[in-house]
């Protein structure tokens, strides 16, 4: 045989070889699941989770890849995830509850999560079937998760107290120097203070002011408190959520009731901001992934979740996010230490050295929130309702007031000004805005 010869076998045998080969491979790189996508649907909180902004990891991109290329072949298929936020715990709660979308992992909070459970909205499962719960601490684990003891239906993924947030160049020393609550209904700020808008947050803030039970049973208490806050209404320029963290860095507003994670995030575009845990009490809370009931692809929900507590994810959702996390690898990590060292000086403090025993050492309840009653529910959100058309009449007439000069000035100099509306979703590009400018005083 011929050299020429057994060159050619060798070629006709390696063809043959790749054929085959790459007939078994298909379009899935070397797995063939005749093109098999399934669709991960996640339900979570607006920027709660790092998104790849700057170089960070992208965690759903993360998850995507980890599960192609690990458990594809396990499952039979490929993993998508489709990404939507909610802007509430009432909003996400009520859009599962009416049947409004199909989703496989939600981010509840505490007392959220206690109500869903009380309604069999939630899907049951044992967390130690995921590898990376090790890393939750003991502290977030078994009767410490009073909303779910034994995490039977959640896994812990951030946590955190409520604060008051104050811009220094607009707040005396005197008035926020003694860390109340009372800065809120300071009369002196009238026009410069916001407060939530959802009763929870809000009659919440009255309630620690005033040492009533955030859990109470009692008709009576939660009228005390909802007295409170129309005592504050004539001070407050608007009751807002998301939109705090872009009033209080543009220095439109002086004093909001924020989390603690969002002020470190906030302090970095505006140094005159400042904050403290108040003195009379606040709430602590937790954020924890859950599976709904509903959900289409519960097993691919637990590596999601189990995902996302790996110590790469996990750090970097945390320091996307800002708040503290209940993950020990995320806290011991020098990645994480030296990334919140530059955001804010004093991050540990604030996220970590003052435990919510210490912080809530005045008040005389559990500052957890816990799910309602039917009637407190019904009672509260009258409460509510009651308190934000109060004086809407004489309000629309001082707003009709305003209109009609402003027009007539307008008429009168030949120029209008447009002030253009923000959003929440323009705290992103607030936040990209910031760092390219700092990248340009580099």
């Amino acid at each position: 045989m011929t050299k020429k010869s057994i060159l050619a076998i060798i070629f006709a045998a390696v063809l043959v070889f790749s054929l085959f080969s790459c007939s078994d491979e298909g379009e899935d790189g070397g797995n063939n699941f005749n093109g098999k996508v399934v669709t991960l649907n996640v339900y979570n909180w607006g920027e709660y989770i790092s998104d790849g902004f700057e170089g960070a990891l992208d965690s759903n991109a993360a998850f995507e890849e980890y599960f192609n290329t690990t458990l594809a072949e396990k499952y039979g298929f490929r993993v998508e995830v489709n990404y939507t936020t909610y802007a509430t715990n009432e909003d996400m709660y009520s859009k599962i509850k009416n049947g409004g979308g199909s989703f496989d992992v939600i981010v509840p909070s505490d007392y959220m999560i206690e109500k869903m459970i009380n309604e069999d909205m939630l899907l049951e499962f044992n967390p130690e079937e995921l590898p990376n719960f090790v890393n939750i601490d003991d502290a977030f684990k078994g009767e410490g998760a009073v909303y779910d003891p034994g995490n039977r239906h959640s896994v812990p993924y951030t946590y955190g107290m409520l604060g008051v947030i104050y811009n220094e160049a607009l707040v005396d020393k005197e008035d926020y120097a003694d860390g109340s609550w009372a800065l809120l209904w300071n009369q002196k700020y009238k026009g410069k203070i916001l407060q939530f808008n959802n009763p929870r947050d809000a009659f919440g803030s009255a309630m620690y002011f005033l040492n009533l039970d955030v859990n109470s049973n009692s008709l009576d208490v939660w009228t005390a408190a909802r007295n409170k806050l129309a005592e504050q209404k004539p001070l407050v320029q608007g009751y807002v959520n998301d939109e705090i963290f872009n009033k209080m860095t543009t220095a439109s507003a002086a004093v909001a009731p924020y989390f603690a994670g969002d002020f470190l995030i906030m302090a970095s575009q505006n140094d005159d901001l400042s904050f403290y845990y108040p003195k009379e009490g606040t709430n602590y809370f937790v954020d924890a992934m859950c599976i709904p009931k509903t959900a289409k692809n519960p097993d691919i929900a637990k590596e999601y979740i189990n995902f996302m507590l790996s110590e790469e994810a996990a750090v970097a959702n945390a320091l996307y996010v800002g708040y503290a996390s209940p993950n020990k690898v995320v806290v011991e990590s020098e990645d994480y230490r030296e990334g919140m060292a530059e955001l804010h000086e004093d991050w540990y403090e604030i996220l970590y050295g003052v435990s919510p025993a210490e912080a809530n050492v005045n008040y005389s309840y559990s500052p957890i929130y816990k799910s309602f009653t039917p009637e407190i529910q019904s009672h509260v959100n009258t409460l509510w309702e009651s308190l934000k058309t109060e004086n809407s009449t004489e309000l629309w007439v001082h707003i009709a007031s305003i209109t009609i000069i402003v027009a007539v000035v307008a008429l009168a100099s030949y120029s209008v000004f447009i002030k253009k509306k923000r959003s929440r979703h323009y705290r992103m590009r607030d936040r990209e805005i910031a760092k390219a400018r700092a990248g340009l005083k580099k």
